[in-house]
Formats: C-alpha cells, sequence, structure tokens
C-alpha cells in the first residue's frame, strides 16, 4: 500500500545446539537448532514433568528439615557447604555462588542463622576486602543431627524411586543440562574426595569416614 514503510527485524546468529545458552540473552525461535520451534508430546511431557518435581520437592524438603532441626532447605544447604570445608569457612561470594543464591538472600539467610548461633561471618584474614562465613561448632551440631533425616527423606522421595541404570541416566543428563546453564560449572561445590575426620556429614548426609559402620 502507498505510503507503507517496510520495517527490518534484525535477529541474531544462529544458535549452535553444543554452546551454551545465555539465559539473559533473548532466543530467537527462527534460529533454533530444530526448525520446529514447538515441544513434540514426548519433550512437553518431559519438561512439564521437570518443572512438577522442580516445585513438589523443595517444599517438601523444606518441611522435613523445618520438623526436624528448625531449617530451611536454604539454611541447611549453607551450613552444609560450610561444614565440608577443611577450615569450615567459605567467602559469602563463593557461597552465594555454589548455592545460586543473590547476594542479598544469602546475607538475609546468614544473618538469621548468625542470630541462631550456627555461623558467624567474619572478615577473610586473606583478604580484607572479602567477608567469609564460619561454621559454629553449634552450627556443626545442627547439620550433623539433620542429616540422618534429610538424607532419608532424599532416598524415599528420589532415590528409592529409581534403578541403578535410571539413576546413572539421571546423574549424565544433570550434566547434560548444567553443561548449558552452568557451563563454568560455578555451582559445583569442591567436595574432598574423603571428607577429612571432623569435617562434618558430606553432601549425601554421611559423616566422618571414622563414623561409618
Amino acid at each position: 500500500m502507498a505510503g507503507q514503510t517496510t520495517q527490518t527485524v534484525e535477529v541474531g546468529p544462529p544458535i549452535d545446539p553444543l554452546q551454551p545458552i545465555d539465559p539473559l540473552q533473548p532466543i530467537d525461535p527462527l534460529h533454533l537448532p530444530d526448525a520446529d520451534p514447538w515441544l513434540s508430546p514426548e519433550e512437553r511431557e518431559a519438561w512439564l514433568g521437570l518443572l512438577r518435581i522442580m516445585a513438589r520437592l523443595p517444599p517438601l524438603l523444606d518441611a522435613q528439615l523445618e520438623q526436624s532441626a528448625g531449617l530451611t532447605l536454604f539454611g541447611y544447604t549453607i551450613l552444609a557447604m560450610l561444614s565440608e570445608q577443611p577450615d569450615q569457612a567459605l567467602r559469602m561470594s563463593r557461597l552465594a555462588a555454589i548455592t545460586n543464591a543473590s547476594p542479598s538472600r544469602l546475607s538475609h539467610a546468614a544473618r538469621q542463622l548468625e542470630h541462631r548461633g550456627l555461623l558467624r561471618r567474619e572478615t577473610d584474614p586473606d583478604d580484607g576486602r572479602c567477608i567469609r562465613a564460619v561454621l559454629t561448632g553449634a552450627g556443626r551440631e545442627i547439620v550433623v543431627g539433620a542429616a540422618p533425616g534429610h538424607v532419608a527423606a532424599v532416598r524415599a522421595l528420589v532415590i528409592d524411586a529409581l534403578e541403578p541404570r535410571q539413576l546413572a541416566q539421571l546423574r549424565e543428563a544433570n550434566e547434560r543440562i548444567l553443561g548449558r546453564i552452568d557451563p563454568d560449572q560455578s555451582t559445583r561445590p569442591t567436595w574432598p574426595v574423603t571428607p577429612a575426620a571432623g569435617s562434618g556429614p558430606g553432601p549425601d548426609g554421611r559423616n566422618d569416614p571414622e563414623e561409618e559402620p
């Protein structure tokens, strides 16, 4: 039609399916690896099933920890990650990375745990510009006491629902997805291969090796 202007829409380069995706960048559906931008019925069922797990599992674990130890899953994770360190301490920036928490969320949770005497915050002796969280004796006691019930819940809700083959497939699927959404592995904790004696329960809730049956 006369007088009508044509608008040119710029689109980004094609997406490489082997490269990590930046979640902050818009995705052009015309450049998705698959020509069909919609999920197949099988893909949709798998995706929505994952969303259902993400929605249902954390509140169930929260409820168990709240009842047994007065902790949220986030609070327990903070204490457990500190217990895994040889000096029972982590910089707040590193703790925020491995718990995938914003600085404000972590600061709020740390303040609550500090008020209960479960951790303390102090200047990092290696860098005075940084603050680190340190697990206290009371914090170690509560995370050691909470670990068996938490592990029992994880087993009942997730682990025991899967056969060994399925569990291996889940681990592989997790790593493939994490390769996309966390390519630099910033959320991967630096767990020791064998926890040092006195280091507290590992991420699977096991105590020191000398305490194993």
